[in-house]
């Protein structure tokens, strides 16, 4: 016989008018009969007191009140709805009683150690509803759900979830709990305008009811269409009507895996006898998946009971006064706490599988994946979290091409898996958006009737989007929408063309589209059709063969100026080399310079009549007269072209240069590449539209001194078109600014642009777009005079000569200076050491570099050899130390003696 201590008095608060209430009670009064049949030994016992919420909230919150304050319950078995929870589990907390909930699913419980959720949350389900989405292709969905704590509680993990697998959301459809029929319908046909199939449900099954009839009126069921529950509303699925489930044929569904063991199959007959005599009302009956958790629930619960043994009676609160609130405010249990410590650390085999709380709530487990064919549902495969999907006849294989579903029956008996979007087939067709205006009509032409004021639109584009509207492998229906204003004036720039897509103003663009980084953040593009890039276009300019000056251009002013120092620099090196040992290369300082600049420029002409006596020098003049032999044959081959055939050269070679004398230039008003200018440094207001081809030749024509501009920057496809139009009158220069090519723009997420993608790359290999190009462009018939484009020849074509003559030259007069240093050290370290200033040595030094070397001095060419304008032969005069002292100072005595003892060093 139990004590009376060994008694502990549960409460049930469930809504007793509803079926899960009533299955879940059943299941509960069932689950404590067994416990006690299969443990009569036990000495506690659990006494079920049993309120009915009606489905309120205040009764439930009443109904809690009562069982804590008139029969001190040490748990509560609910509430059955997620919306009750927040007010139920405040009273628990406060009276320290666990609330046990095995019907509320919500993913958003209440923080609080005194509530336990025994049913497994909604958010387990949304990796299995991801993956079927992700398996399936489908890159787009809608969500459906109610209005309720229960369905706003899932959106969240779903979105995410959705977002893990690069799924959009591309509609949230929220239906209140009080939905009519009419709002149901009316919501519907809204979703059937969009292009998405794909609908994700997750309401309850009274809602339910009455949408998927409504869903088959619209015709919505039908074959395309692709319909997922949750696991709430599959697990009710046998509750509804068979005119519902008739409606719902070919939905798809999860539900959590749970075993089917003898003993579940035994408890599932025996449950169903009892329930039906119970509730005579109910024809037919299904053992659901809350019940099982509210059998494990209540099983969990005696054992922990028996853990504790002994109820020890409630502590009144103290609340500091007596006053109204003294209503609301229960014993305070001293068995809860311990109830609610031995219930967490509970593990067992039950019904619904294990039996385990982790941090007061049951772990996620895998799930069903189900079809909803005939008057039930057929098992498809199973997820799991770690493997994804498998199909039924595969759940033991890795492989993973052994995971795809088999078998499904989609709405309206297809077995095609449904594309998951479509072109609303509502009567609407795709507005497809077009600039007003284009430039060069060959290209895109908008006319309007002036009477109906009706658009047509034209032109290489349309042929071209047309041609690839064909070639998708199903029928769109389309209209072009021109983008202007009542005047028939353009309505903005591009970017806000592209941005009306997003706006959904328009469900496409068509036209000179360039692909952008800041459109691709608010549009998606398709592959692009067209070459992308910007050219500059400058006007021509023709040279004069009568020009005074026209001697000078065959070569540019940098290479000019490089030229004539390399021959100072060649006529100086020379002089060094020669001075000591060539009577040719002395005299006076005059003649000293003029020879520097004689003997270099003769050599032009191979006139200079002067001998070389050191081999160094002939090197110099070797490699020197190789120099000069190619520059001179460079200058007579340009300046010939230049004087025999016509020439021309653009008038601004440079961009920068442009930017440097802020000039004006031209591009298409709203394109992008104003963007790019303001980039590469151009002031905005010097930035001027022109649209039209006529408009920017007039420009052009005029000059930025004019009013005009001094160079267009267009798009590749326009500028070869304006070119080809007026190839004798402008020209590209620099080099082409990168930019994407031009390609079709349509709604993030669209499902048309993989597949308007694909069709651009079979009408690229076909050849179809080649040939439209070859209908819409014929061969220009402009056709240039004879001219040749004229470039100075540059330093750079003679970079490296030049690099390599001054190398050598500079070679030959370093040997030459160290040799002299070397041969006159003693010298030079006498003068070096002497107390004389520095320039009295500078003097000294350079007085004994100016006299001749004395191995040539009876050389019979240096006594024969005259330089133009020497009056007879040169005289070698010895330097005495007395001249060499007035010059320099002072030096030593010991300097002097040395001086006489070697007077070969002077």
């Amino acid at each position: 016989m139990s004590l009376p201590n060994s008694t502990f008095q549960v409460g049930v608060v469930l809504d007793l008018d509803s079926l899960v209430g009533r299955i879940g009670l059943s299941c509960l009064t069932m689950s404590r009969s067994d416990f006690y049949s299969v443990h009569s030994n036990y000495t506690t016992r659990l006494v079920l007191n049993v309120m009915d919420s009606k489905g309120q909230i205040i009764d439930a919150a009443a109904s809690a009140l009562t069982l804590l304050k008139d029969v001190e319950v040490d748990a509560i078995i609910g509430p059955q709805k997620s919306g009750h929870t927040n007010f139920l589990v405040g009273l628990g907390d406060r009276a320290h009683v666990p609330i046990i909930s095995f019907s509320a699913t919500s993913p958003f419980p209440p923080q609080t150690p005194y509530f336990v959720q025994t049913a497994l949350r909604d958010d387990a389900q949304v990796g299995a509803i991801a993956s079927l989405v992700r398996d399936f292709g489908w890159s787009q969905i809608v969500i459906i759900y109610e209005d309720s704590d229960y369905g706003n509680g899932i959106v969240p993990y779903l979105s995410n979830a959705f977002q893990d697998v690069n799924v959009r959301v591309s509609y949230r459809s929220i239906i209140p709990v009080s939905a009519t029929d009419e709002f149901l319908l009316q919501e519907l046909y809204k979703m059937k305008t969009m292009q998405t199939r794909v609908f994700v449900v997750h309401i309850s099954s009274s809602i339910a009811s009455k949408l998927f009839p409504k869903a088959k009126e619209a015709g919505m069921m039908n074959e395309g269409y692709a319909w997922i529950v949750t696991s709430g509303l599959m697990d009710l699925l046998y509750s509804m009507d068979s005119h519902v489930v008739d409606t719902m044929q070919g939905v798809l569904g999860v539900k959590p895996l749970i075993p089917r063991p003898r003993k579940l199959r035994s408890f599932a007959n025996r449950w169903k006898q009892k329930f039906l005599k119970d509730n005579p009302s109910i024809f037919q009956a299904e053992l659901s998946l809350l019940g099982l958790w509210a059998y494990d629930t209540l099983w969990a619960l005696a054992m922990a009971a028996e853990r504790v043994k002994f109820r020890e009676p409630n502590s009144l609160q103290n609340t500091g006064a007596i006053n109204s609130f003294n209503l609301f405010t229960p014993a305070m249990s001293q068995t809860g706490p311990k109830l609610l410590k031995e219930l967490s650390e509970i593990t067992f085999q039950g019904l619904s599988g294990t039996f385990s709380l982790v941090n007061r709530k049951v772990e996620p487990s895998s799930f069903q994946i189900l079809n909803v064919v005939g008057s039930g549902e057929r098992e498809l495969g199973i997820w799991t979290p770690s493997r994804g999907i498998l199909s039924k006849g595969n759940i033991n294989v890795t492989n993973s091409s052994k995971k795809s579903l088999r078998g499904i029956i989609w709405p309206g008996e297809s077995t095609v898996v449904p594309r998951g979007w479509e072109v609303p087939v509502s009567g609407k067709k795709l507005q497809i958006g077009v600039p007003a205006e284009s430039g060069f009509t060959e290209y895109l032409k908008v006319e309007r009737d002036p009477q109906t004021k009706a658009s047509k639109v034209s032109g290489y584009y349309i042929d071209l989007f047309d041609s690839v509207m064909k070639a998708l492998p199903f029928a769109v229906t389309y209209v072009y929408v021109p983008f202007e204003k009542p005047d028939g004036s353009s309505a903005g720039s591009y970017d806000d063309l592209a941005y009306q897509v997003f706006l959904q103003k328009y469900d496409a663009v068509v036209g000179d589209i360039t692909i952008t980084a800041n459109r691709s953040k608010y549009v998606d593009f398709t592959l692009p059709f067209a070459d992308g890039g910007v050219n500059s276009i400058v006007p021509i300019t023709y040279d004069d063969p009568n020009d005074n000056w026209i001697f000078l251009k065959p070569l540019t002013k940098e290479l000019w100026v490089t030229a004539i120092a390399l021959f100072v620099l060649t006529g100086v090196a020379l002089w060094i080399l020669e001075h000591r040992f060539n009577n040719a290369f002395r005299g006076p300082p005059s003649q000293h310079a003029g020879l520097i600049f004689y003997f270099p420029f003769m050599s032009l002409v191979f006139a200079q009549r002067e001998r070389i006596m050191s081999n160094l020098a002939r090197l110099v003049v070797v490699v020197w007269m190789f120099v000069v032999l190619i520059l001179s044959s460079t200058y007579t081959a340009s300046l010939s072209a230049r004087l025999t055939v016509q020439r021309l050269q653009p008038a601004v070679t440079d961009v920068n240069e442009l930017i440097k004398n802020e000039d004006y230039v031209g591009c298409r008003n709203g394109s992008f590449v104003i963007h790019l200018l303001k980039d590469l440094g151009f002031k905005e207001s010097n930035i001027r539209s022109c649209n039209h081809p006529e408009d920017c030749d007039e420009a052009l024509a005029k000059g930025s001194k004019n009013g005009g501009i001094s160079a267009l920057f267009s798009v590749m496809p326009y500028a070869k078109l304006f070119l080809a139009k007026y190839c004798d009158k402008y020209t590209t220069v620099g080099p082409t600014h990168r930019s994407e090519g031009y390609a079709y723009v349509f709604p993030k997420g669209s499902p048309l642009v993989a597949h308007v993608s694909r069709a651009i790359l079979e009408l690229t290999e076909n050849g179809r777009i080649s040939e439209l190009e070859r209908q819409w462009f014929k061969n220009p018939t402009c056709k240039a005079d004879d001219t040749i484009t004229s470039t100075s020849v540059s330093l750079k074509s003679f970079k490296t000569l030049f690099g390599i003559t001054c190398s050598i030259t500079t070679s030959c007069l370093i040997v030459f200076l160290i040799t002299y240093l070397y041969k006159n050290r003693d010298f030079i370290r006498r003068i070096s050491n002497s107390s004389i200033t520095i320039w009295s040595k500078a003097r000294a030094i350079s007085r004994h570099f100016e006299q001749r070397d004395p191995k040539f001095c009876g050389s019979k060419e240096n006594a024969s050899s005259t330089f133009p304008g020497n009056l007879g032969p040169s005289v070698i005069v010895p330097v005495s130390l007395e001249e060499m002292s007035d010059a320099a100072g002072d030096i030593s005595p010991n300097s002097q003696q040395t001086d006489a003892a070697n007077p070969s060093t002077v």
